[in-house]
């Protein structure tokens, strides 16, 4: 196992098959476990594609197992970080933490990730605000159209 975080909150390591184990230590680690598990399984579910997939959650253990969501950003603009976590917004979740250090690059994808979701908070109603933003999306696209004399 390679050692990617030890602090006094979580240990975050990689394991032979590439996964990231994270597993919770100290103060209210019981609800600090579970709201990562909470709010990563509800970001799978409405197809998040920039945070890792959950994998396997322990409770006995509180250790969680994801997906490798890429290698740690040494710069970003100010900008592009707001951007990332406004993105994440739109899936119905604000992050306590939008700092760099929540923020990798998955080369794979060509895209920023974001992890480490134990104070993020899910915002009500959650799918129906993905599906509200989807919803004024296809409208500029309607009136874009409408503007530009192009029915299609």
């Amino acid at each position: 196992m390679q050692l990617l975080k030890d602090t006094q909150r979580a240990k975050v390591t990689r394991n032979g098959a590439g996964q990231v184990v994270k597993c919770f230590f100290g103060p209210n680690k019981h609800e600090r476990f579970q709201n990562e598990v909470r709010v990563l399984t509800h970001l799978n579910h409405v197809g998040c594609g920039f945070v890792p997939k959950l994998i396997e959650a322990d409770e006995e253990a509180l250790c969680i197992v994801t997906t490798n969501a890429g290698a740690n950003v040494e710069r970003i603009s100010e900008t592009k970080l707001a951007e990332v976590f406004q993105q994440l917004a739109a899936y119905g979740v604000r992050h306590d933490d939008q700092s760099i250090r929540n923020i990798l690059y998955d080369h794979r994808s060509g895209q920023f990730s974001v992890i480490d979701f134990e104070f993020a908070e899910l915002l009500e109603p959650a799918t129906s605000f993905k599906q509200a933003l989807d919803k004024v999306e296809q409208l500029e696209r309607l009136i874009d159209q409408e503007l530009s004399g192009n029915p299609n």
